[in-house]
């Protein structure tokens, strides 16, 4: 079959105006009766869509009425989302994309412009990725996933690009990082999740993950070769297994411009939730007593961040600034004593010895034995944070803060609603979910949401601009600050962090101030005279242009 111009331009999402073609780019470009009549703005198509979505009754159909328009018209969909960003942001990220990641392989029409790596041919690896750059060689920003980990549901092998995917659509929403200069890729190296193995329409390979060396090996070949097409591209890792995650990053994260937003970013984002609420209750970091119930990727990167950032307030040594940290998993107290500890969960692991009289095999009986300031879940166990143990909180802590972070929404450790009940109203409390104004005693509690889409787009953005050689701590902090420094919470209710509808300015004032940072640390390998023009230089967005 031989294609015409005009069926080309139209089956480019990145080119496609659908309707909104003018009469000369019609007369030019072949469309004349390849479309209806009428010529329409940007809008009018946008108030199409926007009914369309009032229409579908479920979220999942939503996202999936979004990914259509995705794969046909980008600048449309960036548009559509941007304007409706409080309400759709949800429905192309999370909580919406788990139940997309889950239907993927059943519901599977598109590629979504993805790289898909297949670890079991690694004969294959170099074309695969030189394929996509022929189409398309500038890259900015990779987000790399292998499914293992996939938010709260675990492994869904190559099922898992709709993270990668959903991803990069929020780094242009917030930051303005352009569609044609970002790449999703997954790799396929396999699953362990029966159900897909079993499944004759999974689309990725049915076999077991590979073994540690293995997949080392491979993953090495892999940055060695998106280094050598995409040399200015930085990489960004996403929800992998904790164990490969923690090793990737130690690995790459000092020789190549990278980062992991499950563990760099939740953490920082965790970073930005606590200065937030040491605003309000003016109790310093180093007077914190913190509980982190989940010691897995999120919880070891909370308590990297958070004891990054008390070092470097105090100039504390590391291994006085763990001691405000208690992490909890489920074995209860993480001990040193305890067998098959991962490396991040030995550098928080308490002395056995100190707590061989202590009883803290619960949570609750960790909570009355040290009297924590700051409770923080990133567990996925529902209801975790029951009543007994937040009354038993702020019997002793004036204005406790309580942060239950796992999502999606059914995932989380407590809600809202009842942290205010239980607290009368003095708990400072950030979820990891969008969570509704909570009414109590005449008072509307605004409740601000740890959504790391108001963290790492800055964050990317920051790096590009400066073309960084590393993503710092330094750059870290920077990001966790500027979030908070958003917010000046003095209003009884009113919430600890930015809402999601100031995602563009908030990503901006991250990206120069990670930016900033950069230049400070000497990192940067671009020269710039106005960084904050520099910056908004970079934010794309959505219009039609000439084709």
């Amino acid at each position: 079959m031989t294609f015409k111009p005009g069926f080309d331009i139209m089956n480019n999402p990145l080119l496609n105006k659908g309707t909104a073609f003018t009469k000369e780019e019609r007369s030019n470009y072949n469309l004349d009766g390849l479309l209806p009549p009428i010529i329409e703005t940007m809008e009018q198509q946008a108030i199409r869509i926007e009914n369309q979505i009032k229409n579908l009754e479920t979220a999942l159909h939503k996202h999936q009425l979004l990914t259509n328009l995705y794969n046909e018209n980008r600048i449309l969909y960036y548009y559509v989302v941007s304007k409706n960003v409080t309400e759709y942001l949800p429905l192309i990220y999370t909580p919406t994309i788990g139940d997309a990641v889950i239907n993927y392989h059943k519901e599977y029409s598109a590629p979504d412009e993805a790289l898909f790596i297949d670890a079991f041919a690694p004969e294959k690896l170099k074309t695969s990725i030189e394929n996509y750059a022929k189409n398309n060689p500038a890259i900015d920003m990779i987000v790399i996933t292998d499914g293992e980990g996939v938010l709260g549901i675990g492994d869904w092998g190559v099922n898992g690009v709709k993270i990668a995917v959903g991803k990069l659509a929020v780094y242009t929403v917030a930051a303005g990082l352009a569609p044609d200069r970002v790449l999703p890729v997954v790799i396929d190296a396999g699953t362990n999740n029966k159900s897909l193995l079993d499944d004759p329409l999974y689309l990725g390979n049915k076999r077991p993950r590979l073994s540690e060396k293995e997949y080392d090996l491979f993953i090495a070949s892999f940055v060695a070769i998106m280094n050598e097409v995409f040399p200015k591209a930085i990489l960004h890792w996403e929800d992998f297994g904790r164990a490969n995650a923690s090793r990737i990053l130690q690995h790459y994260r000092d020789k190549i411009c990278t980062f992991n937003d499950d563990i760099q970013g939740t953490g920082a984002m965790v970073v930005a939730a606590a200065l937030a609420t040491i605003h309000v209750s003016h109790i310093p970091l180093n007077k914190q007593k913190i509980i982190i119930f989940g010691a897995g990727t999120a919880g070891i990167g909370i308590a990297d961040q958070l004891s990054a950032q008390l070092m470097r307030e105090t100039g504390l040594p590391f291994d006085t600034a763990k001691k405000h940290f208690y992490l909890v998993d489920r074995n209860g107290l993480v001990l040193d004593n305890m067998t098959d500890l991962t490396t991040g969960q030995k550098k928080y692991a308490q002395q056995a010895s100190e707590w061989a009289s202590m009883p803290a095999g619960t949570l609750e009986e960790l909570v009355e034995a040290i009297h924590p300031t700051m409770l923080i879940g990133c567990s996925g166990v529902t209801g975790a944070f029951k009543e007994s143990i937040v009354r038993k909180m702020s019997d002793h802590t004036e204005r406790p803060a309580i942060l239950p972070l796992s999502n999606p929404t059914k995932l989380a450790e407590a809600t809202a609603a009842d942290l205010i009940n239980w607290t009368d109203g003095k708990a400072l409390i950030v979820t990891g979910s969008p969570s509704e104004p909570v009414e109590y005693q005449n008072t509307t509690y605004e409740i601000g949401q740890a959504n790391n889409a108001l963290l790492y787009p800055g964050l990317g953005l920051g790096a590009l601009v400066t073309r960084a050689k590393f993503i710092t701590d330094g750059m870290l902090a920077a990001a966790s600050k500027a979030v908070a420094d958003q917010i000046s919470p003095s209003e009884p209710g009113a919430a600890l962090l930015p809402h999601v509808r100031t995602l563009r300015e908030t990503s901006r004032a991250v990206a120069i101030a990670v930016a900033n940072e950069a230049v400070k640390e000497n990192i940067h390998q671009i020269e710039l005279t106005n960084i904050r023009e520099a910056v908004e230089r970079e934010m794309w967005h959505p219009t039609y242009k000439g084709v």
